[in-house]
């Protein structure tokens, strides 16, 4: 048998499911500080995508937003959504429990709490992948936010692998996991790498296996290095994960999740999105972002996402820099006009770029995945 009919052979998945909410296809969308907004998790849902998560928000900031015009994007869901997570990050137990209602409020169907962000400033603020390294007031961060929460939302946690590669960075860790489960959480999503290896080197999908090994029946999610659809599929297979986060992978290519769909029924992987087909999601990507945020503010709040999209197009080094000029949807269409006019194939992303994006010595790197405020 080759490779190719190897490749073609349909994957057994499980259905995934977390707490009383029925996601489907294990195969979901991370939360991406700056990047998953509500027009980015609907074109990710259109695409595919059984379950998106918005974009991290600091428990502060949501017990104090009032209803404002300028700051309403944050807590906007459409129907068409749902199943929606709301992924929440803090220092205080309290203000965690008292910013998990406000994004039960709000409409989110999933809790989402935040133990993985590794920048520095928010690890400076005692925030993210912080509490890693104090078990006691992580577990008390997961126990306040489930008895904050109704019983019918569930709460999930996101980890990394642990602050570092210590032995007490290891039991911390499993500390962590372990009473997470105890305390109720309906599942943990675990990100390969270390807090202190930001994005750095590849993830260990290994020790996600271990976890997996540890969890038993509880939902287990894995995350890190997920730049194709074959990757998604290879993460599962690999680790025994129940599904899959796909983060950074998703910025710009939302049609991951239908390929992944497709290789996993056994279906070739489809060709990368023409031209055509890209400038029409573009296009209805930008449409949705000025409903959202208004006409004067959308155009450089989309330029970052026009930079991740031209990845996928042939001559994307001179379609980056035409996106990073652009201030209005006039300029938008100038630039779909001047290169997506032909229909030409496009280019499945290039998943060793990415990688060595995410391997190197890039400083700008995490702030693309995570910032502070988790705003666009």
């Amino acid at each position: 048998m080759t490779q190719r009919e190897l490749n073609m052979q349909a994957v057994d998945l499980r259905p995934l499911k977390i707490g009383n909410i029925e996601i489907g296809f294990p195969v979901v969308q991370a939360a991406l500080s700056g990047y998953s907004d509500w027009p980015m998790r609907v074109i990710a849902r259109r695409l595919g995508a059984s379950y998106t998560v918005c974009e991290v928000m600091l428990d502060q900031f949501l017990t104090s937003l009032k209803e404002r015009k300028r700051t309403s994007h944050f807590l906007h869901i459409s129907d068409e959504e749902h199943p929606v997570g709301g992924q929440l990050m803090g220092a205080d137990p309290e203000n965690f429990a008292a910013g998990a209602v406000k994004l039960v409020q709000a409409g989110f169907d999933i809790i989402d709490i935040n133990f993985g962000c590794p920048v520095k400033k928010v690890l400076g603020r005692c925030r993210g992948g912080f509490h890693l390294g104090q078990p006691d007031i992580a577990l008390e961060i997961v126990r306040r936010t489930r008895e904050a929460v109704p019983d019918e939302i569930p709460v999930t946690v996101k980890m990394r692998r642990g602050i570092d590669d210590s032995a007490e960075s290891y039991d911390n860790f499993f500390k962590i996991l372990d009473g997470a489960f105890d305390i109720g959480v309906a599942g943990i999503t675990v990100h390969g790498r270390t807090v202190t290896q930001r994005y750095i080197g590849p993830s260990k999908w290994e020790f996600l296996k271990e976890v997996k090994a540890q969890a038993g029946d509880n939902i287990i999610l894995g995350s890190g290095d997920l730049f194709t659809a074959q990757d998604c599929l290879d993460m599962i297979e690999q680790t025994g994960v129940d599904g899959v986060t796909v983060a950074r992978g998703a910025i710009g290519n939302p049609w991951i999740f239908n390929q992944t769909r497709a290789l996993a029924a056994g279906k070739p992987l489809p060709d990368p999105p023409s031209l055509h087909m890209q400038r029409e999601v573009i296009r209805e990507h930008y449409v949705l972002a000025e409903l959202l945020y208004g006409e004067t503010r959308v155009g450089p709040l989309m330029r970052k996402f026009g930079i991740k999209y031209s990845i996928l197009h042939p001559e994307f080094k001179a379609v980056r820099s035409a996106f990073v000029k652009i201030r209005s949807r006039e300029e938008w269409e100038a630039v779909l006009a001047k290169f997506y006019s032909e229909d030409l194939p496009g280019c499945h992303p290039d998943g060793k770029m990415h990688k060595a994006s995410g391997s190197g010595n890039n400083s700008n790197k995490a702030k693309d995945d995570q910032s502070e405020s988790g705003s666009p």
